[in-house]
């Protein structure tokens, strides 16, 4: 049998969150269950779940300014929104600050299911690969891991994935406008400047092993050699 997948459930109503918990572990499915925003925030920085349930009316934080924070950080998580709300502004709401489906309270648990489901098959692709040799190092994009013989470091997405694409296109061009749009989604000069703070984030990251640098390719990007 497969591992089970992670999931990040965030309900303040005990009783909910318990049946909901409850019928998604039976699906093999590990479901880690807080009860408001801002423990949900903590819960997400440590355990990477590969999907977010968010209900929208928590105490601490809300589940729409929870989804902000992590969105900043990760553009690219499925987030599904429970909530009891059913006017068309929040729905709207809802989508426009990344929220990628949108389940209306009573629902059935089959419906969410199958939601998860979709939003996890469309969302495969690069988290499908496996363990990935750079130099001396073992790079896990899936677990966002960079591990040598004696250490292990924990990756952020953005970081995790800058340094995925920059493996994949090894020895070539990574152009700047790809992976902008790719992770920040703008190109500006702001999110530039960003992506220039994690790419000498790699490079220190990387410094064990003096064979893998990262060159500027000034006005076009950054090549990874190894």
């Amino acid at each position: 049998m497969n591992s089970p997948v992670k999931i990040l459930l965030a309900e303040d109503e005990p009783s909910l969150g318990q049946i909901i918990k409850e019928s998604l572990e039976t699906r093999n499915f590990e479901v880690l269950l807080c009860a408001n925003g801002e423990e949900a925030y903590k819960v997400y920085k440590s355990e990477n779940p590969l999907l977010l349930v968010l209900d929208v009316m928590m105490p601490k934080k809300d589940g729409f300014t929870l989804s902000k924070e992590i969105r900043e950080e990760n553009p690219d998580i499925p987030i599904i929104f429970l909530t009891a709300k059913s006017q068309t502004e929040d729905v709207v709401e809802g989508f426009s600050i990344g929220g990628n489906d949108y389940l209306k309270k009573p629902f059935s648990m089959e419906e969410l299911i199958v939601r998860i489901n979709a939003l996890l098959k469309r969302g495969k692709g690069d988290l499908n690969d496996g363990p990935i040799k750079i130099g001396k190092y073992i790079f896990n994009l899936k677990k966002q891991t960079l591990q040598t013989a004696t250490s292990i470091e924990n990756l952020t997405h953005r970081e995790a994935h800058l340094l995925y694409y920059l493996i994949k296109n090894k020895n070539q061009v990574l152009e700047r406008s790809f992976i902008l749009k790719k992770l920040w989604g703008d190109d500006d000069f702001f999110n530039a400047r960003s992506m220039d703070v994690f790419i000498t984030k790699l490079r220190k990251k990387l410094k064990e092993d003096t064979a893998i640098q990262i060159i500027n390719v000034r006005g076009y990007g950054y090549k990874l050699i190894y």
